[in-house]
């Protein structure tokens, strides 16, 4: 006899459930990606599996690397946004900020992180924000291509601590501003938005096209998208000419209210094993989606020129 499990997450417990109903002889389970379903969603097919192979040693045909990816896109496609603290998945899984924590984590990962985030397709976060402690701050900044002295990690440090008491985030594209800025060693951003159109409509395909100077040269691009940003994300990846930087993460919120309210726009961006975070804030949700991408790109770009990558 062949037994299944269906099970829906009213009380948070169907992952449970289920691997309980696998203990007891049941040989499928009915699972989701990032747990969608009705009412609190069913069986998250991501944890479920996940657990399956860590846990029980109980192997799935399903191709664990490519589990951060199908989540993103099933996000995207339902617009239905993955919670940053969910397992597997969320963007704050493999997210380390505080002090004690990187420095664990940096001498021996088994020490807070009980998945390899590669095992999932996912890397490995410094976050940079009020409990940000030296080595980890350290690692950041070597690996995008810093080597401080004591007095400028110092003055670097200061600012971050001044930032995150405040209140704010502290993206990593503003870390790279606040090292350029302490100890001189700027390099030129390669990519700069010289100007950009979208044309959109409820009978029209949305449109953009950009014009980028790229290393002292100008590009000129266009692409259509599902919407505005999407066709300009696009065109920009068209003009920048490399396929490498993939979008991770897209986050929009409105941090003032009215039809004029400006929006916080936050993106990681992927490019092998490395991921930089950058926001950009502005009135125009476009030119703040473009601003905040151009900038990560041109991070891994210094990445590179200063050897790092």
């Amino acid at each position: 006899m062949t037994l299944g499990v269906h099970c829906h997450d009213d009380f948070g417990l169907a992952v449970a459930n289920s691997l309980a109903a696998v203990e007891g002889g049941a040989t499928h389970f009915h699972g989701t990606v990032n747990g969608l379903g009705e009412r609190a969603g069913n069986a998250s097919l991501e944890e479920m599996v996940v657990a399956l192979k860590l846990l029980y040693e109980v192997e799935t045909s399903v191709r664990l690397e490519q589990l951060q990816q199908v989540s993103q896109v099933v996000s995207r496609t339902t617009g239905i946004v993955v919670q940053v603290n969910k397992a597997i998945v969320g963007a704050n899984a493999f997210a380390h900020e505080s002090g004690i924590h990187t420095h664990a984590i940096l001498r021996d990962p088994h020490t807070y992180e009980s998945i390899d985030p590669a095992l999932v397709g996912a890397s490995r976060r410094i976050v940079t924000g009020k409990h940000t402690g030296s080595a980890g701050l350290t690692k950041s900044l070597k690996e995008m291509g810093f080597e401080p002295t004591t007095e400028q990690f110092d003055a670097i440090f200061a600012k971050v601590k001044d930032l995150g008491d405040s209140g704010q985030h502290i993206s990593d594209t503003e870390l790279y501003a606040i090292a350029e800025e302490v100890t001189g060693n700027r390099v030129e951003a390669p990519l700069v938005l010289e100007e950009f159109i979208v044309t959109t409509g409820n009978k029209i395909t949305p449109t953009a096209s950009v014009k980028l100077r790229r290393n002292g040269s100008t590009v000129l691009e266009a692409a259509t998208g599902d919407g505005p940003v999407d066709a300009c994300i696009k065109a920009l990846n068209k003009a920048i000419h490399d396929q490498s930087v993939h979008l991770d993460v897209y986050n929009v919120e409105a941090i003032t209210g009215g039809t004029d309210a400006r929006v916080n726009v936050e993106v990681n961006l992927r490019q092998g094993e490395y991921v930089v975070s950058s926001r950009s804030t502005n009135e125009d949700i476009v030119l703040a989606s473009v601003d905040a991408y151009l900038k990560g790109v041109n991070v891994f770009s210094g990445m590179t020129k200063r050897g790092k990558k």
